[in-house]
């Protein structure tokens, strides 16, 4: 079984299709590695692909007019990104960079489509993504008009854990390292300000860091600070070990 075939039959989308027709995605699908800070496309780019992570972490952003960089997203192995060139193939709208050495399988648009045109369950799960990132988005730009920065480090903190929290005798240890400057780049903040929040509710006995690590010590403390139920952490399940490029 071939590196490419068994990432593209272990993303949730493509699960459900027949190895044969896998084998069809992967026939024309081209695999890329990128170290860290590399980056995968950029504005302007010419959306012909939809990408999927095989290994590694992708984070897309915005460079805003000042310079700033608006942090939209982390994909992870297995997650699709670029799926709006999928519908209208024009060009890209951001940054996309790898946080840590990636690998990334480019699928060809018309491959692509030809899938969800035959496989009405793929292309309904490509709406429903897009549907979720669009109302996390509006979501967070809500949380950028109407709420504090330690509100808005609090619901980010929130939204992490639901993604990345994994449970541990001391706590919820977040398995994503984010330094304080990507913190204040997702928040709209500045690294000074997120540090000064942090150490504030370390001294609450809300979380700790470690090694840019944070482990979040008192979830409904930490919730309630922002009148939200605490998130639902998924128990551990048991993963099928990839092949590695």
């Amino acid at each position: 079984m071939s590196e490419k075939f068994w990432h593209l039959k272990s993303c949730q989308l493509f699960e459900r299709l027949t190895d044969e027709q896998v084998s069809q995605l992967e026939s024309r699908a081209q695999v890329r590695t990128f170290g860290r800070g590399e980056l995968v496309y950029l504005p302007s780019d010419p959306g012909t692909t939809v990408l999927l992570v095989a290994s590694g972490r992708i984070k897309l952003y915005h460079i805003t007019s000042d310079g700033k960089q608006a942090l939209l997203g982390f994909m992870e192995p297995g997650e699709l990104f670029g799926e709006l060139s999928v519908f209208d193939g024009g060009e890209r709208e951001e940054f996309a960079e790898a946080m840590e050495k990636s690998a990334v399988i480019s699928i060809p648009r018309e491959q692509l489509q030809a899938v969800m045109d035959a496989h009405a369950h793929v292309s309904l799960g490509i709406t429903k993504l897009m549907g979720l990132r669009r109302r996390r988005l509006e979501r967070r730009l809500k949380s950028l008009l109407f709420r504090s920065n330690r509100e808005r480090l609090v619901h980010l903190l929130l939204e992490l854990v639901e993604k990345y929290g994994q449970r541990t005798p001391e706590g919820i240890q977040l398995s994503i390292k984010l330094s304080h400057q990507e913190l204040a780049n997702v928040i709209g903040s500045t690294r000074e300000t997120v540090t000064v929040l942090l150490g504030e509710l370390q001294d609450e006995g809300s979380l700790m860091i470690r090694r840019r690590q944070i482990l979040i010590t008192n979830m409904p403390r930490l919730a309630a600070a922002v009148d939200s139920p605490p998130p639902t952490i998924p128990e551990p399940t048991e993963r099928k070990s990839a092949p590695a490029f």
